[in-house]
């Protein structure tokens, strides 16, 4: 989904971002899934187990201008949520968030996009979303289209698109509206290799403009080629925060560690109810 906002910064600062002991709860009773009718049930049914966690806890760190920060980490660290506060779609619980001047965010994947519209109508759209001008975005119309390199998809309806495709539309539209912030979420691995190589120096000319990136993905390639620092999320909290190379090498050695404890829990189980199937078998047996 498309998201920018504008907040001036009235004086000069050394940050582009400032989060200072960040904090994010949601209430397990209200969830997306939960319907009008579960969500009655279960206020008037009592529950054993905690109601409310923390996606996020006592986070801090800044990012100055012309940083490009990768945010990693297990499924369920919170880096999603991380980026949705960051681009002011959830407030934080605890703590303060400070980000300035213009921020450009492309999160869920097309969520911004109208399938029934061509492509060509769909950066137009996205710039309504943006908050710019129409003419505006007329003015930037060719640039963002030779940008994609869709051929005449672009005139196409976006149902037509591949993943890749809407991919590539997206980037062009929330790296040229020239953000002194830009979030990503797991967008740009979905590009061909020509595209990867494109988005590499769009990313860097953002960059000698002091800009500064936030990017979420699971892709340790993409740490070391497009970020300069790196920051490893687990449970909702910093573990680590420092040169990419340090931080994806620490992030793939406790994946590791996780997966083999994993594995030897999976083992025990297993061995545990072979031990009791073999138990309750050997009476029958002697009978």
């Amino acid at each position: 989904m498309f998201f920018r906002r504008h907040r001036p910064a009235p004086q000069p600062v050394d940050y582009a971002i400032d989060v200072d002991r960040l904090g994010v709860q949601y209430n397990l009773r209200f969830t997306r899934r939960t319907t009008v009718h579960g969500t009655f049930k279960n206020l008037l049914r009592p529950r054993n187990g905690p109601t409310h966690f923390w996606a996020l806890r006592d986070v801090t760190f800044r990012v100055r201008p012309g940083e490009s920060v990768a945010v990693i980490g297990p499924n369920g660290a919170g880096k999603s949520t991380l980026l949705q506060v960051l681009a002011g779609i959830i407030q934080p619980s605890a703590g303060r968030v400070d980000v300035r001047g213009n921020v450009s965010s492309l999160l869920t994947l097309g969520a911004g996009f109208d399938q029934d519209l061509t492509g060509r109508d769909n950066i137009l759209l996205a710039g309504a979303f943006l908050g710019f001008d129409h003419r505006e975005m007329l003015t930037r119309l060719p640039e963002i289209i030779a940008f994609a390199d869709l051929g005449d998809f672009i005139d196409a309806p976006l149902k037509t698109y591949s993943q890749g495709m809407r991919a590539r539309l997206g980037f062009s539209i929330a790296t040229a509206v020239e953000p002194d912030v830009l979030l990503l979420d797991e967008v740009l691995a979905t590009g061909d290799a020509v595209f990867r190589e494109k988005s590499k120096a769009r990313i860097v000319e953002l960059l000698r403009a002091a800009r500064a990136i936030v990017l979420v993905t699971h892709d340790m390639h993409w740490v070391a080629e497009f970020c300069n620092r790196a920051i490893l999320l687990e449970r909702g909290q910093i573990v680590a925060d420092g040169r990419p190379a340090d931080i994806a090498a620490l992030y793939e050695e406790r994946s590791a560690r996780a997966r083999a404890e994993r594995e030897a829990q999976e083992a025990a189980a297993i061995a545990r109810i072979r031990a009791e199937v073999a138990s309750e078998a050997a009476p029958t047996a002697r009978g």
